[in-house]
């Protein structure tokens, strides 16, 4: 007779244990995220530029640029911290 291995039940303590471990990791202000965003507006410019749509290409460029200034700043603090 082969007996399967017990099953892991989630408990409320083992939760409140996982929620209490994560906030005790360091602080992680940013993610890639911001320069994934900054590159998909960056491509989405170019390609209105392409097309002909000059007020879409210049809003998304503007946003990219901004996107990439958030991250570098973000970048900055977490390599200080």
């Amino acid at each position: 007779m082969v007996l399967a291995p017990p099953v892991a039940t989630t408990t409320l303590a083992a939760s409140v244990l996982t929620g209490a471990v994560e906030l005790l990791q360091p602080l992680q202000l940013f993610s890639g995220r911001f320069l994934t965003y900054a590159l998909g507006f960056f491509v989405l410019a170019i390609l209105a530029a392409l097309v002909g749509l000059r007020g879409v290409a210049g809003v998304s460029m503007e946003i990219a640029r901004i996107l990439v200034l958030i991250f570098l700043v973000l970048a900055v603090v977490s390599l200080v911290l």
